[in-house]
């Protein structure tokens, strides 16, 4: 069973497509390592055994009759749970949806699900998506496989600790303003948030409908962009959902990054950062280097109005999104949750405007910015996971929260719009270390090619 479940995505996609391994088999290896390993992770909410065996069995049949759907024919993933599930309960890690079962699915498991993949479930997260640690009031926080003293990050802490206990081959997750990047780069995983429109959000419960995306959490590259393949491409449910073409993500990965331009910022995302995160981070762009790309230090402009958009966009839009449960069941929410989107519907109308005009104006800078260079590069997460009942952080002599740094270095790419993915590229005080790598809108396949060559390092 272990050699099962220490196999990528892909090897397994290969192993099952040379009926090697069947997908009955590697679905009973994880739902035994669930059964060992998830009552101290707490990473699943929901855990559906009798339907994952029943499609693995499907699987199998269609293998034995010459019928292989895809790369993802077989392999067993996991879902957050705000991902509408039909006849299976989605809570979206909150009280007020405990028994809430929806009867449809969302978009994005139906494209897996045709793709062949099998779902064990649904997965923990921050109450409504809206935090950073996954501690969660009414399920318990989860758990990070590398130290179980340890937070997740959030909201799709979940999906990190699955992924990374090796409980499932990947998950979906959804990013607001870093909720996939920051329990990857926590968990030593790969977390992408693909360009605003690329993977269809119908079905998917919303924080803040303009900034939310949804996207793979895998433990390699080419496993990301396998399941990337799966879910992307136009939805007439989705009014957001763009008609661009989908690439082959998964070729071209190894081409290295010779003759690439890749830009380091010289502004915010490197103070405050942890000392060991920054040398592995500065150790990984180094390397990028000497692989023959080229290493600019550019400026970002207007950073200061994009984190104030970012913050005035998601508190009203996820206050308005809430004001009638809000209004009707205040009590069910988690404190801490329930002041967020209280302090939500205090937002004018004036300021929500104010924040979509500077939006436009970030965003024309970003893009700006890629006229000089391929792909940006940062920190995903400027510290390791901190312990789940830690309270303050010191990092450069800034003493806060940890939640007021475990997304700080991410906001922009969901306010803009663009792909993003931390990669992980070393270890700082023995946990995993995330390089955020970010493109150009549509541009995934540059983003993934140049983490392969962090991962082949």
């Amino acid at each position: 069973m272990s050699a099962i479940l220490d196999l990528s995505l892909q090897a397994l996609s290969e192993e099952i497509r040379a009926k090697r391994i069947s997908p009955i088999e590697a679905v009973e290896a994880c739902l035994s390592r669930i059964e060992a390993r998830d009552p101290e992770l707490n990473s699943f909410l929901t855990v559906t055994a009798d339907a994952a065996l029943a499609e693995a069995k499907e699987r199998t049949e269609e293998l034995a009759a010459g019928r292989l759907r895809g790369p993802l024919h077989g392999v067993p993933i996991a879902l957050k749970d705000l991902i509408l599930t039909r006849g299976v309960r989605t809570t979206s890690g909150s009280a007020i949806l405990r028994d809430w079962v929806p009867d449809r699915d969302a978009a994005v498991v139906r494209r897996l699900r045709a793709a062949g993949a099998i779902s064990l479930g649904k997965l923990n997260m921050h109450e409504f998506a809206f935090g950073a640690t996954s501690i969660n009031p009414h399920y318990g926080a989860t758990r990070n496989p590398h130290d179980t003293t340890r937070m997740t990050g959030g909201s799709s802490g979940g999906s990190g600790a699955a992924v990374a206990g090796k409980l499932c081959y990947a998950a979906l997750g959804s990013d607001t303003g870093g909720s996939i990047r920051c329990p990857a780069a926590l968990c030593g995983l790969v977390g992408l948030k693909p360009t605003y429109g690329r993977v269809s959000r119908a079905g998917v419960l919303p924080l803040a409908w303009s900034l939310d995306h949804v996207g793979p959490m895998t433990r390699t590259v080419t496993d990301a962009a396998l399941m990337l393949e799966a879910m992307a491409g136009h939805d007439p449910e989705d009014g957001t959902s763009a008609k661009q073409p989908v690439p082959v993500f998964s070729r071209g990965l190894d081409q290295g990054v010779r003759g690439l331009r890749l830009g380091v910022p010289r502004e915010f995302f490197w103070h405050p950062v942890h000392r060991e995160v920054r040398n592995q981070v500065l150790a990984a762009i180094e390397a990028l280097g000497n692989a023959g790309a080229e290493i600019r230090e550019v400026s970002l402009q207007h950073l200061d109005a994009a984190r104030a958009a970012q913050a005035i966009t998601i508190f009203s839009e996820a206050g308005t999104a809430h004001r009638r449960l809000l209004e009707t069941r205040s009590a069910e929410y988690g404190p801490s949750v329930r002041c967020r989107f209280v302090q939500g519907l205090f937002v004018t109308a004036a300021d929500y405007l104010d924040a979509q005009r500077a939006r436009r104006v970030v965003r024309a800078a970003l893009l700006e910015t890629f006229r000089e260079v391929d792909a940006l590069l940062t920190p995903a997460c400027p510290i390791p996971a901190p312990r789940i009942d830690q309270q303050r952080v010191n990092v450069d002599g800034l003493v806060a929260p940890p939640q007021y740094f475990l997304v700080r270095n991410n906001g922009l790419f969901n306010i803009t719009g663009a792909p993003a993915l931390s990669v992980p590229c070393g270890l700082a005080a023995g946990l995993p270390v995330g390089l955020q790598i970010a493109g150009r809108p549509w541009d995934e396949a540059t983003i993934l090619r140049v983490a392969r060559a962090v991962e082949m390092r």
